[in-house]
């Protein structure tokens, strides 16, 4: 068993109809920029009802029809915030929790002690996050995950995982392991990913790997690490 295989995302991507909502960190094969990425999935009309639309510090999500909406309270979000040299990336209104928590002088960890999975039984649907500290021409980031122990939502399992950011390397954490009823909850560690040299083909590979009728809004950002620039790319099934 090699404990250390990179595999290809577009290919773990093809071969699962739905991961549900995903997020990818890592740094480039050349090591030059940081590479980051975030999708939503859906099966109900209220899910799929979605785009993901740019703010001044990062993204939010917002209803394509708001004649259709049903229920906004786990729709409806910023998935993206900017903090100083802080990216943080989530599944939920827990980007807020983290920033808030982050300006009161909390470690990530802290910061979502206060938060649980999303009350959606029997789903239980983990709030999946993400954070990378941009110093120095170099980062590392953090990825959590936390999920419920048991069919019933009785407790919260909560998981972190620190990386030292390598060359070509990323980690791919997701909320389902696959479709299902109820669907299946992310099970181990975020998965070991290869990330390329190029931020459209990055974009690309996971765009093009989602499944064609579940898949809804996607975002990418490509970082350069010696100058800060982002290469910010959004793509909607609505638009």
């Amino acid at each position: 068993m090699d404990i250390y295989k990179i595999e290809d995302l577009g290919h773990l991507l093809a071969r699962n109809p739905y991961p549900g909502r995903g997020i990818v960190v890592g740094k480039s094969a050349d090591g030059r920029h940081a590479a980051v990425a975030y999708f939503i999935m859906g099966r109900s009309e209220n899910s799929r009802n979605r785009v993901f639309e740019a703010t001044e510090d990062g993204i939010r999500t917002r209803a394509w029809d708001e004649s259709k909406v049903t229920d906004p309270s786990l729709i409806i979000y910023h998935p993206v915030r900017r903090l100083d040299d802080t990216l943080i990336v989530t599944n939920g209104d827990q980007t807020d929790t983290i920033r808030d928590g982050l300006l009161a002088g909390k470690t990530f960890g802290q910061a979502l002690k206060v938060r649980r999975f999303e009350p959606d039984g029997p789903n239980w649907t983990p709030r999946i996050s993400a954070i990378l500290t941009l110093a120095g021409g170099d980062f590392d980031y953090h990825m959590s995950i936390l999920k419920s122990a048991d069919a019933e939502g009785s407790a919260c399992n909560r998981f972190t995982f620190a990386y030292e950011a390598l060359p070509g390397l990323g980690h791919f954490l997701h909320t389902y392991v696959t479709d299902g009823d109820p669907i299946p909850t992310f099970q181990g560690e975020p998965e070991r990913v290869a990330i390329g040299d190029d931020g459209e083909a990055f974009t690309d590979m996971i765009w093009s790997g989602l499944n064609a009728d579940n898949k809804i809004s996607l975002y990418t950002n490509w970082i350069d690490l010696a100058t800060g620039r982002e290469e910010v790319r959004i793509i909607n099934k609505h638009q």
